[in-house]
């Protein structure tokens, strides 16, 4: 017994270490971030370890910087969070009934977008020690990436800090084009949020709320419509070219 969980943890840990590659750099420019709006380190460290919320992250973290009020804070960060919960329900579906509630409370913190991709598509149930695997590298690659980031950025030259600062954009890009091209019901909500954004921007009044609420307002109204449009199973073929 002993030794089939161990195997089960290799194996998650070996499916996870690709995902902990691509969470260094995306981290390291979350340090980089909080380091130049003067974060001490340790509170950069903290806030990774304690999130694991990438998108969450970011909006969350820059709204502290910029004085947001703490309900703003909050509603953001939960409406950019809330798909976890979605995942995590997903995977409940999948996991060992063996698997006690103590370890589904632990395991939960750690379901990212792309532990739940690779872990929705492991063949049979999920096993506690699995997911355990799973989870640890992508984490401290995470914090290592953070820690890095947030104690490294003195020492870079300004060229490259500028250039690494854009790095999220490019994230956030590689994430939506895809699904976009394939699946027109994405690309008409990705199209909605822009536009809306893009009013709130350059209204007049309508540019004096903070960006906190633009981006409720923004993914609730694109989301909305979308779910309202095209729910699913109803969207046909045609939504998906």
């Amino acid at each position: 017994m002993q030794l089939e969980k161990k195997q089960a943890f290799l194996k998650g840990l070996k499916d996870g270490i690709p995902i902990c590659l691509g969470y260094l750099s995306v981290s390291f420019t979350f340090g980089m971030m909080t380091a130049e709006n003067g974060l001490p380190y340790w509170i950069s460290l903290l806030i990774s370890m304690t999130n694991l919320t990438s998108a969450g992250q970011f909006a969350g973290t820059a709204l502290i910087l910029s004085g947001g009020a703490f309900v703003e804070i909050a509603v953001t960060t939960f409406v950019i969070n809330i798909r976890y919960m979605l995942m995590s329900l997903s995977l409940a579906q999948k996991a060992d009934p063996a698997m006690s509630a103590g370890q589904r409370l632990l395991l939960s913190f750690g379901i990212t977008d792309e532990v739940f991709a690779v872990g929705v598509q492991q063949p049979g149930l999920l096993t506690a020690p699995y997911l355990a695997g799973l989870i640890f590298a992508p984490y401290w690659g995470w914090a290592l990436g953070t820690l890095t980031g947030a104690t490294a950025t003195s020492l870079l030259p300004a060229a490259l800090r500028s250039a690494l600062g854009v790095a999220i954009y490019g994230m956030f890009l590689a994430i939506i084009i895809p699904p976009a091209r394939k699946v027109r019901p994405v690309a008409i909500t990705i199209v909605i949020a822009a536009v809306m954004s893009c009013i709130f921007r350059y209204t007049p009044l309508l540019n004096r709320i903070s960006s906190g609420w633009v981006i409720i307002l923004c993914a609730m109204a694109a989301a909305g419509y979308s779910a309202l449009r095209y729910p699913v199973g109803e969207a046909g073929e045609e939504d998906a070219q």
